[in-house]
């Protein structure tokens, strides 16, 4: 289900993705081209999820993030890869910045292994729009061996409208918009959790 469905852009800074500071973004990979080169839209990614009770989808937005825009109902896993500081906003960029989740690989590896997957089967990586996300946090699981990872082109979002009334606004494209099962109540078992 290799997909070139759309031209993969250079590195894109998550600067311009999620507004944060230069200085924090610079210490967050940001790109959209993963090392296994697999690639779907969050449409592949559904009927993939259909066709194989094995494919797994991993969500690796801020919780915040979920919480106002939605979570896709089958979600197995959901580790941020970068997270919102929250105490600490940021007068010169109008924002908070935001930081890799140090925890990541050991928090997605320990939720990979509970739920017995194997390194053959799909791992499909989801983020708001698959700009800046999903396709590192994609390598980082197949450093671990997983050989059919995924990076969802469109993530839950999809792309901003180019034009009309609600120019800018994500509504194109992505999970959400493409009319497949997600709701704002959040699967508690799924849930990602800080370390304390």
């Amino acid at each position: 289900m290799k997909s070139s469905l759309m031209p993969m852009a250079t590195v894109i800074g998550i600067t311009m993705a999620l507004g944060a500071t230069p200085s924090i973004a610079d210490e967050v990979e940001a790109y959209r081209e993963t090392t296994l080169g697999l690639y779907v839209t969050a449409i592949e990614a559904h009927d993939l999820m259909q066709d194989n009770d094995r494919a797994v989808l991993i969500d690796v937005r801020d919780p915040i993030e979920i919480k106002f825009t939605g979570f896709a109902e089958p979600t197995d896993i959901h580790v941020p890869w970068v997270i919102a500081e929250r105490d600490n906003f940021d007068e010169d960029a109008k924002t908070w910045p935001v930081v890799k989740n140090a925890n990541f690989e050991e928090q997605v590896r320990a939720k990979i292994e509970a739920l017995g997957v194997n390194k053959e089967d799909p791992i499909i990586v989801m983020c708001r729009s698959g700009a800046t996300r999903s396709a590192p946090a994609a390598d980082v699981i197949a450093e671990m061996g997983y050989n059919e990872v995924y990076s969802m082109t469109d993530g839950f979002e999809g792309e901003k409208l180019k034009e009309g009334n609600s120019q800018g606004v994500r509504a194109q494209d992505g999970w959400r918009n493409s009319g497949l099962p997600w709701s704002y109540d959040i699967n508690p078992d799924v849930a990602w959790r800080p370390a304390h």
